[in-house]
């Protein structure tokens, strides 16, 4: 049975799990790193297949989310960003004894655009699938170049994002494939509407990738749940704007421990 990256920094009397994006690893929370472990006993994991957790293939949504679990403090905080949004829901659905409270990052419940559901087009989605199996690593920087498009500091953020990915094992092509399915599959609208316990969402004004028009959306259907948009962040708030984001994070969990 293979174990993930998991790294624990810091000893506060919460424990605080931060969860990546497609394609990415851990080093992505670097620049918030130092402050929320100053607060947290904050836990950085490298999600199956990507980064340091190598030896994984193609995994569904579930499987990721017990395999995260495994390695996880008996209670904690569960932060998700994007495609780990998706993986700390699913553990707030299936085991919601171990979840204090849960904070989406620039996710959504339904990445792909469906009806009057607005998201990523699902021959976008396609697309980059497509284009995994003939450039690899071009395909990977598109994907990373999108998150920052319209923020004042987007260069020198993609530039931080493409650092994170270059410095660490590569995600194989198959796990890459595999993250994309889930985007493009994975519908947990209505399993969240029923969540009760402490729930924020976090989201970018200038988000390419998950619109803002998803945050009033969910405001009405999931009104048990907060949201806050940040109106100069795109796809990776905590990256544009560190210090604003911890304080909102910090201020949300002091209010429910």
């Amino acid at each position: 049975m293979n174990d993930i990256w998991w790294q624990t920094k810091g000893k506060g009397n919460c424990h605080l799990v931060l969860l990546h994006g497609w394609g990415l690893n851990a080093e992505v929370w670097h620049c918030i790193s130092a402050e929320l472990s100053a607060h947290f006993t904050l836990h950085l994991v490298d999600l199956p297949g990507f980064g340091r957790s190598q030896g994984f293939g193609a995994l569904s949504l579930e499987e990721m989310a017990e395999i995260v679990l495994r390695q996880a403090p008996e209670r904690a905080v569960w932060l998700g960003w994007s495609l780990g949004g998706l993986v700390a829901s699913q553990i707030a659905l299936t085991h919601p004894a171990r979840v204090q409270a849960l904070i989406t990052v620039a996710s959504s419940p339904c990445f792909s655009a469906r009806d009057e559901w607005p998201g990523i087009k699902p021959d976008v989605l396609a697309g980059f699938q497509q284009q995994l199996r003939e450039d690899f690593q071009r395909t990977v920087e598109r994907f990373l170049a999108l998150q920052t498009l319209g923020t004042e500091t987007a260069r020198q953020d993609a530039r931080a994002l493409k650092a994170v990915v270059l410095d660490q094992p590569m995600p194989t092509a198959q796990v890459l494939d595999g993250g994309l399915e889930i985007l493009k599959t994975v519908d947990l609208r209505e399993p969240l509407s029923a969540l009760s316990l402490p729930f924020l969402r976090l989201y970018g004004k200038l988000d390419g990738l998950v619109p803002r028009k998803v945050a009033a959306l969910l405001d009405e259907a999931w009104p048990q749940s907060a949201s806050l948009i940040f109106p100069k962040a795109a796809h990776a708030p905590f990256i544009s704007h560190p210090a604003e984001f911890c304080q909102v994070l910090q201020a949300f969990v002091a209010e429910h421990s």
